[in-house]
This record gives C-alpha cells, structure tokens and sequence, in this order.
C-alpha cells in the first residue's frame, strides 16, 4: 500500500486533474497487486470482444465490482482525500445489448459524480475517468 499512495503522490497538485490521475494510478496500481495474488486476471482483456472464451473474462459487473472494492481500499488507507465512494451506477438496464455498469466517486467539494470505468481497459491499466452525467448519456 506504500507503493500505491507513493505512485499516486506523482500526480501531487489539488488541480482536479492532478486529483483524478490520483485515482487512475490507484486503481492501476491496485489492479497489478490483484493479478500477482489472482494470475487470471491477466486473462481480463478491454471490453469482452477479445476474449470470449478464456478463462478469467469478466464482464463490466464484475469490473465494477472489483474497481469499488478498490476505491473502499484507497478510502481506507487515506489515498482518496476530497472523494467519497458512491455505488455503482447501471446505464441502460433494460437493453441487454447496451447495458452497462461503472463504480462512482463523488468529488466532496463540487458534489460531482464521476464514473471511474475498467471495463475498457486490459487489467492492470489506467481505468476511463469522465463526468456521470456524460457517461450516462454514453
């Protein structure tokens, strides 16, 4: 956990966009832990185009899943200042073909939600970081 809070602290101005990299880099830093403890994570490609059949494939649910988790460790080892860990929000729930999940921060000083998204990514790489309200509207 040392090395994760130190990694994150390159990214070290309270500019919203130092503050965001923050969590990026905490979220791939805690990505890479996972994979050397659970090998088949590495198996977890970008999106579920490019893995149909391996074993390790996770869908964004359990992306989802996996990047709260995250998010509550960094709360809990004081990495995440001027955040709170929201629950996951689901975008177009009733359409099979384009529903989708994301974990939620929520910055404690704007009240901004923002969709902090691995799914998108290999494991082990920098998750997606937009506004909820844009990536509500895909």
């Amino acid at each position: 956990m040392v090395l994760v809070k130190e990694r994150m602290a390159t990214c070290s101005s309270a500019t919203l966009h130092d503050r965001l990299q923050q969590v990026r880099i905490g979220i791939w830093q805690l990505e890479l832990l996972a994979q050397k403890y659970q090998p088949l994570l590495t198996n977890d490609l970008a999106i579920n185009d490019f893995e149909a059949d391996v074993q390790g494939r996770m869908d964004c649910v359990d992306n989802t899943s996996n990047t709260s988790t995250y998010l509550h460790i960094l709360r809990d080892i004081g990495a995440l200042e001027g955040w709170s860990v929201s629950s996951p929000k689901v975008r177009n729930r009733f359409d099979l073909t384009a529903v989708h999940w994301t974990a939620v921060l929520i910055d404690t000083e704007s009240e901004d939600a923002w969709s902090i998204d691995s799914w998108f990514r290999q494991n082990g790489h920098l998750p997606m970081v937009m506004p909820l309200r844009s990536w509500s509207r895909e």
